[in-house]
């Protein structure tokens, strides 16, 4: 049945809110946490980057299937940017999957099937305090304070981008979801297609990730921080190019 695993139809839903975190660590740090077939996309050939999403999804199900069969979700996924070589000789940019969580155990049942996301089941709690947006979960052990402004928002303090143009460039979600399947020596690609990608800067307070502290990085920074609203997405069907 692993054929299940390899995104086998297409699918979509509804990016309600988006919020993207980019942390920027020295190259040297990241390589050895992708597979062979992948390069880790740099910004001047110094830095490389994870992303921390947090979306809160709607209507999600098969596509073409009626909204009223979706599912609401709370997703939350972990990637690093990377690019690919296809074997028709174009750099696909795009995000290696290191660990995916959401709020419901439907979700982590049927993500498991189907994808190859590795799935784990958390607690989500979204509080607002007065300009205040605090995102939390006891479990996994984060926390992410963001301030809600309408005033113009700065770079992070000690982030690489040098302005909020140079950080779209990060921001996710990149076209392309790269797998490793190992055993195959193959590679597993699904292409995302959005529309209406319009990320705002957004003030970052405080955060804390447990997930990124065991990699017990050096000098990691944030690098930029977005929210997008609104968003109707669709994933296709996975594509697999054999490697060696």
């Amino acid at each position: 049945m692993k054929f299940l695993k390899k995104h086998p139809f297409p699918v979509e839903a509804h990016f309600e809110n988006s919020t993207v975190l980019t942390f920027a660590v020295s190259k040297d740090q990241l390589q050895k946490h992708i597979p062979p077939c992948l390069s880790l996309d740099t910004y001047k050939n110094k830095w490389a980057f994870i992303a921390i999403a947090m979306v809160q999804t709607t209507g999600l199900r098969p596509k073409g299937f009626p909204k009223l069969l979706g599912n609401n979700f709370f997703l939350i996924g972990y990637r690093i940017f990377v690019r690919f070589k296809n074997k028709a000789g174009k750099n696909l940019r795009g995000l290696y999957i290191l660990k995916s969580e959401t709020n419901k155990k439907k979700m982590k049942m049927l993500g498991n099937i189907f994808t190859q996301y590795k799935y784990t089941t958390t607690d989500i709690n979204i509080n607002i305090k007065g300009s205040y947006k605090i995102i939390k979960s006891e479990k996994s052990n984060f926390k992410l304070v963001i301030e809600q402004t309408e005033h113009p928002v700065e770079i992070p303090t000690g982030s690489p981008f040098s302005d909020w143009k140079s950080a779209r460039r990060f921001a996710g979600p990149l076209p392309f979801t790269f797998t490793y399947l190992k055993e195959e020596r193959s590679i597993l690609i699904i292409e995302g297609v959005r529309q209406n990608w319009k990320p705002k800067a957004i003030k970052i307070i405080d955060h804390k990730f447990e997930f990124l502290n065991n990699f017990k990085f050096k000098n990691i920074v944030l690098g930029s921080a977005f929210e997008i609203k609104d968003v109707p997405y669709h994933w296709k069907k996975g594509n697999t190019e054999p490697w060696n």
